[in-house]
């Protein structure tokens, strides 16, 4: 879901790969599903740990968004360490730190407790999940990779789909009456015995002695961690507490902050040294406006499920698995439209993005109507939700696919950290924003008050997604569409573009 280092592959002969490479692309898959899945899992089971700790709601946002913040900050820098420390020993390490934070996370006593872990767990993953494509490019040549990689992208379209299911399956079984805490121990075994074949399987890729890698550029990490909280925090906290003056002060201050790591970015460059994203790539043309784009999708899928997720177990008083099975259409239907928009006509092609946002405003307000009463919405519900996915699925895989295609190949690496960054900001600031405007809506319990939040909150949804559409067509789509991940091609050896086509929200 990120970039690869740098420096070139070593050959794609391993030593394990030779052997079981079944095997050895099962392991490194299961933990970015692992990782996928812990992302939508949560939402599920979100209503029992609010009722089970206590929790607030803006403490349930970052029990949510807490995974996140810690993900979307260090995941390029996760990409460095890959390099710096070798693929393996990075994977291992993440895997490692994700798999103990799974753990306690598991055993958390209350809410702050949870938090901190899932800040810790989002760490592992940051560092974790840069290396599944890296590994595959090492790991695998010719057929075979074009093989792997096709099962990457299986993963990523059925991960969402799968959390959604898992997460009400485990609440709703109670199992040893643990509640909602089988969601974070589930990983544990499986990160023990992907720990063990990892270890046998994956050949040692140390840089040799003297062989130059891209340095950690430190002061930029810590100006965009500082950015990153000062905007989410008081967007998480406020509503609680009817906005006091630090939150008006914290979000001034976190422009400042962003607009100090955009300066510390540029005399990085200039001095010839290597900061997270190369200043030049966000200015390169169609990815401001990509950006932004997938940045919208992002909040609206992740705040869409965050608020849904609320309404069904607290409103509608739903059980935790017929709320996981109620969103896996739409993101069923998203993994099949992100895997298969390529093959469509090419006269389609430049309107996919635009027309993916107006059906995503569309059937947001059509799923509000049919639930703003109280009511369970029967089948339209159903039928809005299948309509979300495609409107989804179009927004983001087009956008994605197009912006990289167009990319040189010495910006690929950059441009492609640069999207991946703002997919997980995306939906930090969804279920930052939307899901605090449903709580802020929220006058009281029962079905009918918390339809009435859902409708306000569906409405900002659907003006979100009507930015998105206004932008007009996508830049460098229909070339997206037949070139795919072009840029990635012709990039410098081990250096992937991004995703496959279907890496997405949902």
């Amino acid at each position: 879901m990120t970039t690869t280092p740098t420096r070139s592959p070593l050959p794609s002969k391993a030593g394990g790969t030779d052997r079981r490479p079944g095997l050895l692309l099962a392991v490194v898959l299961a933990a970015q599903f692992m990782a996928l899945l812990d992302g939508f899992i949560v939402n599920v089971a979100a209503p029992t740990i609010r009722t089970e700790l206590g929790a607030t709601g803006a403490e349930l946002q970052l029990v949510v968004a807490g995974y996140t913040i810690s993900y979307a900050v260090l995941l390029i820098t996760g990409s460095r360490l890959g390099e710096t420390l070798g693929h393996r020993r990075a994977y291992l390490g993440g895997l490692a730190v994700f798999s103990a934070a799974s753990l306690a996370c598991g055993l958390a006593a209350d809410t702050g407790q949870l938090i901190a872990f899932r800040l810790v767990q989002g760490t592992g993953a940051a560092l974790m999940i840069p290396q599944v494509l890296s590994l595959i490019q090492r790991e695998f040549a010719g057929e075979r990779r074009m093989r792997a990689l096709g099962a990457y992208a299986a993963v990523i379209a059925t991960g969402a789909a799968a959390g959604q299911v898992a997460g009400g399956l485990l609440v709703s079984a109670d199992l040893f009456g643990a509640g909602w805490r089988p969601v974070f121990l589930v990983n544990v075994p499986v990160g023990l015995a992907l720990l063990v074949l990892g270890a046998r399987l994956l050949s040692d890729d140390r840089p040799a002695a003297g062989e130059r890698t891209r340095g950690l550029d430190l002061p930029g990490l810590v100006l965009l961690a500082a950015a990153v909280s000062l905007l989410t925090v008081p967007l998480v906290l406020g509503q609680d507490q009817d906005w006091p003056l630090w939150t008006w002060l914290s979000l001034g201050a976190a422009a400042v902050a962003f607009a100090a790591f955009l300066a510390h970015e540029s005399r990085l460059a200039r001095r010839g040294g290597a900061p997270l994203i190369a200043p030049h790539v966000p200015r390169l043309p169609g990815m401001g406006r990509a950006a932004v784009r997938i940045t919208l999708v992002m909040a609206v899928n992740a705040g869409f499920l965050f608020v849904f997720a609320l309404h069904f177990q607290s409103g509608l008083g739903h059980s935790a698995l017929r709320t996981g099975l109620s969103f896996a259409p739409t993101a069923v239907v998203f993994g099949v439209v992100g895997l298969t928009w390529r093959r469509w006509p090419a006269r389609l092609q430049r309107r996919l993005i635009p027309a993916g946002f107006a059906l995503i405003a569309l059937f947001t307000v059509a799923v509000g109507l049919v639930l703003r009463d109280g009511g369970d919405g029967g089948v339209w519900m159903y039928v809005a939700f299948l309509g979300m996915g495609v409107g989804l699925a179009l927004g983001y895989s087009p956008t994605l696919t197009g912006a990289l295609a167009a990319v040189a190949k010495e910006d690929a690496a950059d441009a492609s950290g640069l999207l991946m960054t703002v997919t997980q900001l995306g939906q930090l600031i969804g279920v930052a924003t939307f899901g605090t405007l449903f709580l802020d809506q929220l006058d009281g319990p029962g079905s009918v008050a918390s339809g009435h939040a859902l409708w306000i909150a569906g409405l900002a949804l659907a003006g979100a997604a009507v930015l998105g559409a206004v932008l007009g067509p996508g830049a460098g789509t229909a070339a997206g569409a037949s070139a795919g991940t072009s840029a990635g091609a012709s990039a410098r050896p081990g250096r992937r573009t991004g995703p496959a086509d279907g890496d997405g929200p949902a």
